[in-house]
């Protein structure tokens, strides 16, 4: 099933912030989004070669608004983190399914089409149940404007999802959506490192310094995935298996940093797991009376 491309791109995603977390001891956001994106565009354009695909597109128009919302997106999470609890960043941030089950549902109202939806919705809100009970967010009344931004990271992200999902539906290869994506972050990188500050190499940890390229290739594999996922299978349900990259970084948190999973944590990360089996399976029944390239 082509959702479960997601699955695979929340693991890569996970093992990149894995990445993030270590060189971020000596990279800068603005320096992390740069690299990111520039080993992305490299490794892209290889891809693209390799597949015979041309660089130029089409809908160029298209691209610049899936990128400029995406990088909207991205600062505006790593502004959340910056001045929000790590756990309530998150949250907010993978608000993005539940924002992209609303834009599907609504929609669905107005074709006509809302009670073949109902499930596969309860399945996001279930799984974003399961998110919360796994970071317990928390929000103290000074911290309402960084709160806000952290919403808008998760509205942002869900508008870049549907615009992924509009590039499938015109045919644009994912392997070129993921290009192009990748030179509008080593651009807005770019631009930040140039209005605030570049970190010499001489100061950077050379384990951080390793950890630059894995992250640029976790990033495109991550980003080709759920491109993948989201231009060839259904939004719902691609909206509900995204949630299973918290519990990838949850068992990362556990074996690699020594960090606990309360029972709460455990119980939550259950209720993904199942809402995303739920999920699946209330897909794969209604497959056979539902159109393929209906999302």
């Amino acid at each position: 099933m082509q959702a479960l491309w997601m699955v695979l791109a929340s693991f890569f995603f996970a093992t990149m912030a894995v990445g993030i977390k270590v060189a971020s001891g000596s990279f800068t956001t603005f320096e992390l989004v740069f690299y990111r994106g520039l080993v992305s565009v490299v490794f892209m354009g290889l891809i693209l070669r390799t597949q015979g695909i041309a660089i130029k597109t089409p809908v160029l128009s298209m691209h610049a608004w899936r990128s400029t919302i995406g990088v909207l997106s991205l600062g505006s999470w790593f502004y959340a983190i910056a001045h929000l609890p790590l756990a309530t960043a998150m949250t907010l941030n993978y608000m993005s399914g539940v924002w992209v089950a609303a834009f599907i549902v609504g929609g669905a109202f107005l074709y006509g089409k809302a009670e073949r939806q109902g499930a596969l919705m309860a399945t996001v809100l279930a799984g974003f149940v399961g998110v919360v009970m796994m970071l317990r967010p928390t929000l103290d009344q000074n911290q309402l404007f960084a709160g806000l931004i952290g919403l808008l990271s998760g509205l942002g992200a869900a508008l870049a999802y549907m615009q992924v999902t509009a590039l499938g539906k015109v045919g644009e290869p994912e392997s070129r959506t993921v290009f192009y994506f990748s030179v509008g972050s080593a651009l807005a990188g770019g631009l930040g490192i140039a209005f605030t500050t570049h970190t010499p190499w001489a100061a950077v940890s050379w384990q951080a310094a390793a950890w630059i390229v894995p992250i640029g290739v976790l990033a495109s594999l991550g980003q080709w995935c759920m491109t993948r996922a989201y231009s060839r299978g259904s939004t719902l349900l691609v909206a509900n298996l995204q949630y299973s990259g918290i519990v990838f970084a949850a068992l990362y948190s556990l074996v690699l940093f020594g960090d606990q999973i309360p029972l709460i944590g455990w119980a939550g990360m259950a209720v993904i797991v199942l809402s995303g089996l739920a999920a699946t399976a209330l897909r794969t029944r209604a497959l056979p009376n539902t159109p393929a390239e209906e999302h």
